[in-house]
C-alpha cells in the first residue's frame, strides 16, 4: 500500500467521493466504506456520483447520503471547496458520467484507488493494483492499519464490494488473503454473510423475474457453442415493467451454460447500447472491449456504444474472432428472433427517415 495516499487521506478536511456511471456493489461499498472511515477521523465527506444504484443495494449503510449529480450550485461548491478528490473503482474521466467534467476540472487533488488496467494520467496520485479481487480490498488495506475502526457498517459495506466484484469469491483474483480479509470483516461486524447475499440477490420483483424468464429465450451460442450472447431490447424491459437493476447478472447466465467460454449481454437503452462482456479461463475480453471504447479485465469488461442496438450487436459479434481464438463457426451470426428484431428496428427506422 502506497503510505503516502493514506497519509494524505488522513490530511484531508473536507472530501468528495465519486465512482463510475451504474455504481455497482465494489464501487459503491468502497465509496461508502472510506468515507466513513474519514469521517470518523474527523474529515467532511461529500458523496457526489452520476447515478443512482440499482435496487438490491438501495439498503446499503450510508446510502442516503449520496449525493447525485444535477450541477446545483451546492454540489459545484462542495467540489470546489473540497482539498481532496477520491476517484474510486474506475480510471477514466467519462466514466464518471455527468460529473465527470466537474471532477476532473477542479483544483483539489485528486487520487485514484482501482484495480483496472490503464488508468488516464490526470490523478495526482493513485493506489491501483490490478491483481486486487475489486476496489473493496484496496480500502480494507487503507484502513487495516486502523481495523478497530471497523465497525458493522463498514465491515458489511466491504463485505459487499468484495463478494459482488468476485462473483461470490469465484473468480480467478480470489486468493487466500481475500478470504482471510473477508473473516476479519465477518467477525469485526459480527455479519451474518447470509442476510447480505439474500438481500443482494434474494429479493428480485416479479417483473425481474419474468424479465428474467424473455431474456432467457433470447441467449444464442456461436462458435460451436464456446460464444453465448443475448440482446436485450428496451422494449422487453418496459413490457415486463423492470427496472434498470433487474438486468444485472443477465451476462452471468450465459456463461453458465455448459460449454461457453465467452458470454456477451447487449443492453439497449436510450442513449445507445450497452455492452457486458465476460470470460473463463485464458480467453481475455479485454482487447475486445477497448476496440468499442470499453475496457475493464481480463475475464470481466465492458463497453457503452453510443449507437442503436440493431447496429451495435453484428458489429460487436462479427468482430469476436479478431480477439479471440474461437473455433470455426458455420451457424447463422445472428438467432432467428434477433433477426427478425432487427429487420423490424430497419423497417420502422425507414418509416420515419
Amino acid at each position: 500500500m502506497p503510505t503516502d495516499v493514506r497519509s494524505r487521506l488522513l490530511q484531508a478536511k473536507s472530501v468528495v467521493l465519486t465512482t463510475h456511471v451504474s455504481p455497482d456493489g465494489d464501487a459503491l461499498g468502497s465509496v461508502l466504506a472510506l468515507g466513513r472511515y474519514l469521517e470518523g477521523r474527523g474529515a467532511r465527506v461529500d458523496y457526489i456520483l452520476s447515478d443512482e444504484p440499482a435496487p438490491n443495494l438501495d439498503w446499503l449503510p450510508g446510502i442516503d447520503d449520496l449525493q447525485f449529480f444535477d450541477g446545483s450550485l451546492r454540489q459545484r461548491e462542495a467540489i470546489a471547496a473540497a482539498d481532496l478528490i477520491v476517484i474510486a473503482d474506475t480510471n477514466a474521466a467519462h466514466r464518471l458520467g455527468s460529473v465527470g467534467d466537474a471532477i476532473r476540472n477542479a483544483s483539489a487533488e485528486k487520487i485514484l484507488i482501482d484495480h483496472h488496467p490503464a488508468p488516464e494520467g490526470w490523478f495526482d496520485r493513485s493506489f491501483v493494483r490490478e491483481t486486487a479481487s475489486s476496489t473493496g480490498e484496496l480500502i480494507y488495506d487503507l484502513i487495516e492499519p486502523d481495523t478497530d475502526r471497523i465497525d458493522a457498517a463498514i465491515a458489511t459495506l466491504l463485505y459487499t464490494a468484495i463478494m459482488t466484484d468476485t462473483g461470490s469469491f469465484r473468480y480467478s483474483h480470489v486468493t487466500p488473503r481475500v478470504h482471510r480479509i473477508i473473516a476479519d470483516l465477518i467477525e469485526r461486524g459480527g455479519l451474518n454473510p447470509d442476510d447480505i447475499h439474500a438481500a443482494l440477490y434474494d429479493t428480485r420483483s416479479i417483473n425481474s423475474l419474468r424479465l428474467l424468464g424473455r431474456a432467457l429465450e433470447r441467449i444464442t451460442l456461436l462458435h460451436g457453442g464456446v460464444l453465448g450472447y443475448m440482446a436485450l431490447p428496451k422494449s422487453i424491459m418496459q413490457d415486463v415493467g423492470a427496472q434498470k437493476g433487474d438486468t444485472e447478472g443477465l451476462v452471468n447466465q450465459i456463461l453458465s451454460i455448459d460449454g461457453v467460454q465467452v458470454a456477451v449481454f447487449f443492453h439497449e437503452i436510450d442513449k445507445g447500447t450497452k455492452v457486458s462482456f465476460r470470460s473463463r479461463g485464458d480467453y481475455s475480453v479485454t482487447r475486445w472491449a477497448q476496440a468499442f471504447g470499453g475496457g475493464g479485465h481480463r475475464n470481466a469488461s465492458g463497453a457503452f456504444i453510443t449507437e442503436p442496438l440493431e447496429q451495435v450487436v453484428p458489429r460487436v459479434i462479427a468482430a469476436a474472432p479478431n480477439y479471440l481464438d474461437l473455433p470455426p463457426d458455420n451457424e447463422a451470426e445472428l438467432s432467428d428472433e434477433d433477426q427478425a428484431y432487427l429487420s423490424e428496428m430497419l423497417k420502422l427506422k425507414s418509416q420515419t427517415t
